[in-house]
């Protein structure tokens, strides 16, 4: 095994066929390495940035990414993990998410050495090019898939829709002329299906590298803006810092060894582990007067129980009482129900003290001054007109 071989698979799961790569690389030919993302969300997370490490590691030994913004793929709906059909997004959402992919990506890429396409450009076929490429698979193979077999096995409904989704991912290797494709574990069996694809239109089949998928910061849980248990790579500083603070500590090992440069410490103190985590990932996205500001505004807040300098100033409206989950969805972005929620369990402060589930609507003059807070992180101050 060659050393960039031994480099490139550190904290990979799978790497089929055995040997490939290795003698890929041996072969000394610069290879073009496909990712596919579906922009089905606006944001990339910790979680995306796994296999975009590995990624920007294959471009640090000559090789050249395609990044593939699956614009195509996503108005169908991966189906990978899933025991529902997922719901499909809007064109115009598709299209917007999938800028901002492309940005976020380049906080890892090397940009001299990434190539971006988009599914469409080929994905847009001709009914003949459709039926050419789903005589490649029988439905025998595509029910092998273990999400499939479940909701199978259990009456759920597949949609023909999904089914085309592996086929289709699999033509994006065809059409890129994929040497290597990475993934996370859930997409094992597209990647391969892919091998198959690319052999029934008479091009070299492409090795498989897939890397583990993050746990959230609850720590179970697959990282995901959805449960709300993600870390994106645009959060603040602060956000960014807190949010990782808050892992469980079992978590923090696979977190070092997929998300930074620095190794884990099994003799040191766990606060002092996922202090230097948390500064290590602020400082990847942001800088490292940033991180040093955020662990000191963490410090603040949670170590001496003080509210930031910088808080944010508002009018309250002119309504006496003010009904506090319409004051609360109005300027911290969350909805009047959710606003409830967090008031019946004790997630939001006036001045320090925590407010209940009948606090719905409080006198004016109590809050003209006053300091709300919402969760751990979240302040504004609030003045009568």
């Amino acid at each position: 095994m060659t050393d960039p071989d031994v480099f490139l698979l550190r904290n990979a799961v799978d790497a089929l066929p055995e040997g490939m790569l290795g003698r890929q690389l041996d072969d000394g030919a610069p290879l073009r390495v496909k990712f596919g993302i579906d922009p089905t969300a606006p944001d990339i997370h910790l979680g995306h940035t796994v296999v975009l490490r590995k990624l920007r590691e294959f471009q640090g030994l000559g090789h050249t990414v395609v990044l593939i913004v699956g614009d195509y793929t996503a108005r169908v709906g991966d189906p990978s993990g899933r025991s529902e059909t997922r719901p499909v997004l809007a064109p115009e959402e598709i299209d917007a998410n999938a800028e901002t992919f492309k940005e976020q990506a380049f906080r890892l890429l090397d940009p001299a050495r990434t190539e971006v396409r988009l599914n469409s450009e080929w994905l847009d076929m001709s009914m003949v090019e459709l039926f050419r490429l789903v005589r490649t698979c029988t439905v025998a193979q595509l029910l092998e898939r273990d999400d499939f077999a479940k909701r199978y096995a259990s009456g759920q409904a597949i949609s023909v829709l999904e089914l085309l989704y592996p086929p289709l991912q699999g033509y994006d290797s065809v059409a890129i002329d994929a040497d290597v494709e990475l993934g996370g574990t859930d997409q094992k069996f597209n990647l391969l299906l892919a091998r198959d694809i690319q052999g029934a239109f008479g091009k070299k089949p492409q090795s498989v590298l897939t890397m583990p998928i993050l746990p959230g910061t609850d720590g179970v849980r697959r990282m995901s803006k959805s449960l709300g248990n993600y870390v994106g790579v645009t959060d603040s500083p602060e956000d960014m810092f807190g949010k990782v603070m808050s892992i469980p500590d079992p978590a923090m090992p696979l977190w070092y060894d997929l998300l930074v440069d620095i190794p884990y410490d099994p003799t040191a103190a766990p606060v002092k582990s996922k202090r230097a985590l948390a500064a290590a990932i602020v400082a990847q996205y942001h800088s490292e007067d940033a991180a040093r500001a955020a662990e000191a505004h963490f410090d603040q807040l949670h170590v001496r129980g003080e509210a930031p300098e910088d808080v944010g100033e508002a009018e309250l409206p002119g309504d006496d009482p003010v009904h506090l989950p319409a004051l609360i969805r109005e300027h911290f972005g969350i909805s009047a129900g959710e606003a409830r929620r967090l008031l019946g369990q004790g997630g939001v402060k006036l001045d320090g003290e925590p407010l209940g589930a009948a606090d719905l609507d409080l006198p004016a003059a109590r809050l003209d001054g006053a300091l709300l807070q919402l969760g751990k992180r979240r302040f504004k101050r609030f003045f009568a007109r």
